[in-house]
């Protein structure tokens, strides 16, 4: 696991980063962190109880890094189980959005279409499973639930 901490204007969330089960999304996320493109990016988004959302260079959820990675999920046992990165025939994604402090992309109706912008759990969002691609997860979550709209990410540094 790699770790990532999100300095955050609300406090500091410690996030450990899957990179056995989601090593494209992990390594497009540090690889950005590592240049400093999140620093003083704000929380764009912020959906009391579902998620808040950070990483837009343009602030208003229409911007991204210029680089677009596939959606990755894997699933527990037959590694057909997706088609297009979304989840079919029943498997269950490995890393599952059912508690607060899960990380994953944001991305548009395209599958393969996240950049930069990723989302943290405020709470059981099981319903994105096998459509999103989940990263990692913090458990500084009362970091993530004080996050309000505007909020700056001040930096984000990686420890691998």
């Amino acid at each position: 696991m790699i770790r990532a901490v999100i300095e955050t204007a609300k406090g500091t969330m410690r996030a450990e980063l899957d990179d056995q089960h989601a090593p494209i999304t992990v390594k497009n996320f540090v690889d950005l962190a590592k240049h400093g493109f999140y620093d003083g990016l704000t929380f764009h988004r912020v959906e009391p109880g579902f998620v808040i959302q950070g990483g837009d260079p343009l602030g208003n959820g229409t911007g991204g890094s210029g680089d677009r990675i596939k959606l990755e999920i894997w699933a527990e046992g037959d590694s057909e189980a997706t088609v297009g990165g979304i989840l079919v025939g029943g498997k269950k994604p490995i890393i599952k959005h059912n508690k607060a402090g899960v990380f994953s992309m944001a991305r548009t109706n395209d599958p393969n279409s996240a950049t930069s912008q990723f989302f943290v759990t405020l709470g059981d969002a099981s319903f994105l499973d096998g459509q999103y691609a989940a990263f990692g997860y913090t458990n500084d979550t009362e970091v993530a639930q004080a996050i309000r709209r505007g909020d700056k990410i001040l930096s984000i540094k990686i420890e691998e």
